[in-house]
């Protein structure tokens, strides 16, 4: 393997995976799905299902990455040869490709709030639902906005795995949870707070129902980063030293700190103030702005506030752009800084129409839906499900189990009962799950 496409330590690969599945699902997502469907219960619920079946799959991820060390379309192709398999790589890839083009617009969409805050549009006595709609709308910011928020993503990922990537990450993340814990322990100060705090850790059981365990199943089945191979690209730059159990585990409990902490930022503000905690996706974009306003130096907190999702949405940003990038050049690190700048290109020039989907282009609908809503509805409802499916049948059932018990037990000190457990929920438990989950999004139960 190319020396330059290697993890330069076990830390680089941790931030950086966790960076990945630490987007706008953790910060954005989780809190007003929380918010709408009893706080704390949900909470409880998404921790379980996390562990219980998100857990295993990125898992799985990480040893087809790793046992294969290619990229996500050969990776399968090296494991399954004369198979039909790689086209589960080759969805992901595609999959990746689509969702940063719509993704970027949401990050765009954060770099102006960010832009707005530091301009004083974001003051006691604005109309922050207006503010929200002109944003969206505008067909000359967005676009632009979404063009930055590119920029510094092929930036980052044409400097390579360990220049490029690792490097952001070292210093995002760490960034990230200091900021956020000291947004959070700000939020917690402020008067009636304890009532936020109590939604968010304090089970009101009557919310306890069918629907809000869908939700939360999904929620952790996204909160991971699974289905769209960008942990088996990151993986396949680990050597067989790392311990995949203890680096899945890591990962995982970063990403629910950084849920946990965006419930604590946000929950407690919103009580103080007498909001209403379920306001659905405008809570980070409508709500927050006029809750900061009502705090001390609540324009240059909010600022900070909308760094952290930049940071966030960044971070996974970069795995959605390398998992395209590395399907590309195929270890040919020679090629990536022209490829890097052509795909990010494209990516902006497909994601044109998702932009201008909240304006010029709002009356024009595909099967019922804007261009940003087809694309999100077809990445997350089906090609994340069956992505995440493909990857626990394959790994649990169609590979040689000893020989999988053995490379992913490489490297690793988990004690040999939980390496086969995790096989059986693998094969057993996972798939029930992600199957219910899929079935679910589409709206057939």
């Amino acid at each position: 393997m190319n020396a330059s496409a290697s993890w330069s330590s076990k830390l680089g690969f941790i931030l950086s995976a966790a960076g990945s599945a630490i987007g706008l699902g953790a910060i954005w997502k989780f809190p007003y799905t929380a918010g709408t469907n009893g706080g704390a219960v949900f909470f409880l619920l998404f921790l379980l299902f996390t562990v219980l079946v998100a857990l295993p799959v990125q898992l799985a991820e990480f040893y087809i990455g790793r046992t294969s060390g290619k990229n996500a379309v050969d990776a399968f192709k090296t494991l399954a040869p004369d198979s039909q398999w790689p086209w589960v790589g080759r969805m992901g890839v595609a999959a990746c490709f689509v969702l940063l083009s719509f993704y970027s617009v949401v990050g765009g969409w954060v770099l102006d709030y960010v832009a707005h805050a530091f301009t004083g549009q974001i003051h006691p006595d604005a109309d922050f639902e207006a503010l929200f709609g002109a944003t969206i709308a505008n067909p000359w910011s967005v676009l632009f906005y979404q063009g930055l928020f590119m920029l510094m993503t092929v930036w980052v990922v044409k400097g390579g795995i360990s220049d490029g990537i690792e490097k952001a990450n070292r210093y995002l993340m760490p960034a990230l949870f200091v900021l956020f814990i000291l947004l959070a322990v700000r939020s917690m100060t402020l008067p009636n707070a304890t009532r936020g705090v109590s939604f968010l850790l304090e089970p009101d059981w009557s919310y306890f129902t069918p629907q809000t365990m869908l939700m939360a199943l999904g929620q952790a089945f996204f909160a991971l980063s699974i289905g769209v191979s960008t942990m088996i690209t990151y993986a396949s730059y680990l050597s067989k030293k790392q311990d995949l159990f203890r680096s899945g585990n890591s990962i995982m409990w970063m990403n629910l700190l950084v849920s946990l902490l965006a419930g604590l930022v946000i929950f407690p503000a919103v009580f103080a103030f007498g909001f209403e905690p379920s306001q659905g996706p405008g809570l980070i974009f409508i709500v927050l702005p006029a809750v900061f306003m009502k705090i001390p130096f609540g324009t240059a907190l909010f600022a900070v506030f909308m760094l952290l999702v930049v940071f966030a949405t960044l971070t996974s940003a970069f795995s959605m752009l390398e998992t395209v990038i590395a399907a590309t050049i195929r270890q040919d690190e020679h090629k990536r800084k022209n490829h890097t700048w052509l795909i990010g290109i494209a990516i902006f020039i497909v994601g044109i129409p998702s932009a201008l989907s909240f304006g010029v282009l709002g009356e024009f609908k595909v099967f019922g839906k804007t261009v940003f809503d087809l694309w999100d509805y077809m990445i997350s409802a089906v090609i994340m499900p069956i992505g995440a499916l493909s990857v626990a049948i394959f790994t649990g059932w169609v590979r040689n189990k000893q020989s999988v018990l053995e490379n992913i037990s490489e490297g690793s000190t988990v004690p040999k009962t939980l390496i086969h457990l995790w096989l059986n929920i693998l094969r057993f438990l996972a798939p029930i799950a992600i199957i219910i989950v899929f079935i679910n999004t589409l709206g057939w139960i």
